[in-house]
């Protein structure tokens, strides 16, 4: 006969256990009311409440954009504070991810308990500020398992970078002449960065939408839907 450990037994999480993505897992999951926890290089942070202006609202407007994307992308899917299982240490919950899926040959997949296993191709989190864990661990976390895009808006100083993996580094996307970044992984995804700053979300989608009309989206979407069979 299995003898089942009583729940209270089970420590709950603190901010700064330090802790294998195993027992991380255990003590969330006997958590009486499951707030955002989560593990960055082996340290749990628990998420404090969230303001509206210095972060909820800037988190629905990139989801907006990224999810008219997703929309018009076969293929590619969305997700909002998923959990991600990164590696040993590592158990983020971003704010969200844009991915390939596994059967167009994505390079993360979906376990039987319904979490993210592996790298999201593209990856955005929303931080108070440039001192945020943002953008140390966590970048050096997600750069380390091959995240192969990550955009973070610093809400403070009303910045956003966008750093594209490229030989094992975070390099910044420069945006163009017309003040717009293009993602290397996802053809067509398309941002007027200055217009996602201002709040000036109808711009945004006028934007988007020239990148989802352009060759290079069409041909993203051919291949993708040919990966697929």
């Amino acid at each position: 006969m299995i003898k089942l450990v009583p729940q209270q037994q089970i420590p709950p999480l603190e901010n700064g256990d330090r802790l294998t993505r195993y027992e991380f897992e255990r003590r969330y999951q006997a958590m009486p009311r499951h707030q955002k926890a989560e593990l960055i290089e082996g340290v749990v942070y628990l998420a404090s409440p969230l303001r509206f202006e210095s972060h909820a609202e800037p988190h629905g407007h990139t989801i907006t954009w990224l999810g008219v994307y997703e929309a018009s992308t076969p293929g590619v899917r969305l997700g909002i504070e998923p959990t991600v299982r990164l590696d040993r240490d590592n158990e983020p919950q971003p704010d969200g991810v844009l991915l390939i899926t596994p059967t167009a040959r994505g390079q993360s997949r979906f376990s039987d308990d319904d979490y993210i296993e592996g790298a999201p191709e593209l990856v955005v989190e929303i931080a108070a500020s440039s001192v945020a864990i943002d953008l140390h661990d966590k970048k050096k976390a997600y750069g380390r398992n091959g995240v192969k895009e990550y955009i973070i808006w610093q809400i403070f100083e009303n910045k956003l970078d966008w750093f594209s993996l490229q030989k094992g580094e975070y390099v910044s996307l420069e945006v163009d002449a017309q003040g717009i970044i293009k993602s290397q992984v996802f053809p067509g995804l398309w941002l007027s960065m200055l217009d996602l700053l201002a709040g000036n979300m109808q711009q945004v989608l006028t934007v988007l939408q020239l990148g989802l009309n352009s060759p290079e989206h069409q041909i993203f979407v051919e291949r993708l839907s040919s990966e697929g069979k």
